[in-house]
């Protein structure tokens, strides 16, 4: 057994599309030829979506509009399901300012566009001109550096000094003191990754002064009724939005799953990193 790893021996990646070539007992026949997308598919199994087949309970997919590619369809599991978790939860968000760390990463650029779907005005924040760039694509309508030193500052600006409404935090250890200086009164703040060190101090009296509700997004944790609720919404988004961006950095042949996972390790780059059974 290798340390850290649940199995030894697996297949990896979670996420994909693809269509569906067979179904158990109990499972309507109807769905076979579908084409779909998946989220853990890896998720409590040796064998994940890095291969040409997975076997898979029905739940996890769902359908894939008929304009989108398997490329674009692998890109939503995780990402996606995390990102419309993180917004609609609590309600609507139309009329709110939602800011959004991290706006270029999967969960981000997903949050991004699902925010301007949802009737929000979206600030996002960023570490580069080229992701500032991306964000801007998604949608966002402010788009700021937070490693300024007036990052804090500018966030305020943007919402006319009331602070924002909603936050979809990517990292909760480094962006605590942010998310509390720029948070309006009674906003939420939905954190999907603890960041490093996992048990920060929290500035709990700015948290209680506020009433913020600081709530952590793990969605393996969620019910199923919560993540078909998810599944439901990311449908209509593509069917409201049929030219929604499904960011892709490069794709791999499956026999090149290694150069793949290298491609993420190396930190650069700007989208998801596909690997595909019919690439040459």
């Amino acid at each position: 057994m290798h340390d850290g790893m649940e199995f030894p021996r697996i297949i990896p990646n979670s996420d994909g599309a693809g269509v569906i070539d067979r179904v158990g007992n109990g499972v309507d026949h109807s769905m076979l030829g579908s084409r779909v997308w998946l989220h853990f598919g890896q998720r409590g199994r040796p064998f994940g979506t890095a291969a040409e087949y997975i076997c898979l309970p029905y739940e996890l997919a769902a359908p894939l509009p008929e304009h989108m590619d398997f490329a674009q369809g692998a890109c939503l599991g995780i990402p996606a399901m995390t990102a419309y978790s993180s917004l609609f939860q609590r309600g609507p968000i139309r009329g709110k300012y939602v800011l959004i760390t991290g706006g270029a990463g999967a969960v981000g650029h997903y949050a991004v566009q699902l925010a301007k779907w949802g009737g929000a005005h979206v600030i996002a924040t960023v570490s580069s001109g080229p992701k500032a760039a991306h964000a801007r694509i998604g949608g966002a309508d402010t788009v700021i550096d937070y490693t300024a030193p007036d990052a804090a500052h500018q966030i305020l600006d943007a919402t006319g000094g009331r602070g924002v409404d909603h936050i979809v935090d990517v990292n909760a250890a480094d962006n605590a003191r942010l998310c509390l200086q720029v948070a309006a009164n009674h906003a939420q703040w939905i954190s999907y990754a603890a960041g490093s060190p996992r048990e920060p101090e929290l500035p709990l009296v700015a948290l209680i002064r506020k009433n913020l509700c600081l709530q952590g997004l793990y969605l393996p944790g969620l019910p199923y009724e919560t993540r078909w609720i998810a599944q439901e919404g990311l449908s209509r988004w593509m069917n409201d939005v049929p030219d929604a961006i499904h960011a892709i950095d490069s794709v791999f042949n499956l026999r090149d799953t290694v150069k793949a996972h290298l491609a993420v390790e190396a930190g650069t780059k700007l989208g998801t990193v596909v690997v595909s059974c019919d690439t040459e």
